[in-house]
């Protein structure tokens, strides 16, 4: 039986950087895919399905922190920061997101094979399992990959709130969600007690997602609880 190597995606622009880590990881086995930009390694995430990423923060067309936080919107796959940003703050933060590890530039390759080694023992992510990050319901698509919402061939205009919610409902289909876990989802736990928000911003997504917001199919309400996904 052949099995497959680890397949790692580098998302960095540094060309010296690029051309270091591939020759070490590539001698060590691994397959590497390699991206440049935010875009780029999002599209490679969703249509190659990588066993980790190792990802720069400072890209050309965005922060990393947007990919940790999209990424995480449908997928559990391990991400290894490798930044020169040394600020404690920024770290937190990152790691917060959903990073699982972050190591400072410069660095050595030792160190960088050993994270990626404890990554991969430690990582219960199982590609194969994977929730793909492309869902249909009726006639609309949602690409958690390149964080678009198309309906009948028309692209539906989410804000960063109503794109959130969505994406929360999605991970969690066919489940009943109080208010409070809405919320503390969304807003932060400071807000845990404001379900006008709720109602707010169901409606903005029946208003553009519902064929009818008066007789809801996708986005239910259960009286007194909260909201459930049925898609």
């Amino acid at each position: 039986m052949i099995m497959a190597k680890t397949k790692i995606l580098l998302i960095e622009d540094e060309r010296d950087i690029v051309r270091f880590v591939r020759d070490a990881l590539v001698a060590a086995n691994f397959t590497l895919l390699t991206a440049n930009t935010l875009r780029d390694g999002l599209s490679l995430v969703v249509e190659n399905r990588p066993d980790a990423v190792i990802l720069d923060l400072g890209l050309p067309d965005g922060d990393g922190l947007t990919f940790v936080q999209t990424v995480r919107t449908w997928s559990p796959l391990p991400i290894l920061i490798l930044s020169a940003r040394t600020d404690e703050q920024e770290k937190i933060k990152v790691l917060d997101a959903g990073a699982d590890d972050y190591l400072t530039k410069p660095f050595s390759i030792g160190e960088l094979l050993a994270r990626i080694r404890a990554l991969m023992r430690r990582s219960t992510h199982d590609v194969s399992q994977e929730d793909n990050p492309v869902v249909h319901f009726d006639t609309i698509t949602v690409n958690r990959g390149l964080r678009t919402v198309v309906r009948s061939g028309e692209a539906v205009h989410l804000t960063a709130i109503e794109y959130q919610l969505l994406c929360f409902f999605l991970a969690h289909k066919g489940r009943v969600l109080t208010h409070r876990q809405l919320l503390q989802a969304i807003w932060g736990g400071a807000s845990s007690e404001h379900t006008h928000y709720l109602r707010v911003y169901v409606g903005h997504l029946r208003k553009k997602l519902e064929v009818d917001p008066a007789q809801p199919k996708y986005f239910m309400t259960e009286t007194g609880l909260g909201y459930r996904f049925v898609g």
